[in-house]
């Protein structure tokens, strides 16, 4: 049967805030991947995702920190109700408070493309850390699983450079 999904961006939030979720994927088709995110206050990688994205921010605002192609970190303020269109490659950090949702739009991976995601000194902005995989399937929450992979690890949050350690979350 045909099915064109029809989604109140609201109450999908509420439903994620209350089950303590941080991704709810709305749809997943070839190339298609839509879903809503809850903000996590903790959030500090640059994710490098293969394709192109929007943010469109239902509720909250976002601070969108994002590295310029010589590597430069700079800060996007995405306002409720604003959309921002992220290029694929660009390394980025969506930061919203955990009662802000973001309603995301990516193209669905293809076979054998790589996310990746990079942690950077807060001191010194050197490269600590990255973790790259291929994601099959968002449901799966794939940033909640490197950001445990990450902060589970001190050696991964210790600069190598200057010696500053990444406090983790309590929480993830």
């Amino acid at each position: 049967m045909f099915s064109m999904p029809i989604v109140s961006l609201l109450q999908e939030g509420i439903k994620l805030a209350d089950a303590g979720r941080r991704v709810s994927v709305l749809w997943q088709h070839d190339d298609t991947l839509m879903f809503l995110a809850r903000g996590r206050e903790y959030r500090s990688e640059f994710h490098i995702n293969p394709s192109d994205e929007t943010m469109h921010m239902i509720k909250g605002e976002m601070r969108l920190h994002y590295r310029t192609p010589k590597g430069k970190e700079e800060v996007a303020l995405i306002q409720e109700g604003a959309i921002i269109y992220t290029p694929a490659g660009t390394p980025h950090s969506p930061r919203f408070p955990e009662d802000a949702f973001a309603l995301v739009s990516e193209r669905k991976r293809r076979p054998g493309e790589i996310d990746r995601f990079q942690w950077f000194c807060l001191k010194c902005d050197t490269l600590l850390h990255e973790e790259s995989f291929v994601v099959e399937d968002y449901s799966l929450d794939p940033v909640s699983k490197a950001y445990k992979h990450f902060f589970d690890s001190e050696q991964f949050r210790t600069c190598k450079k200057c010696g500053e350690i990444m406090p983790a979350p309590e929480a993830l």
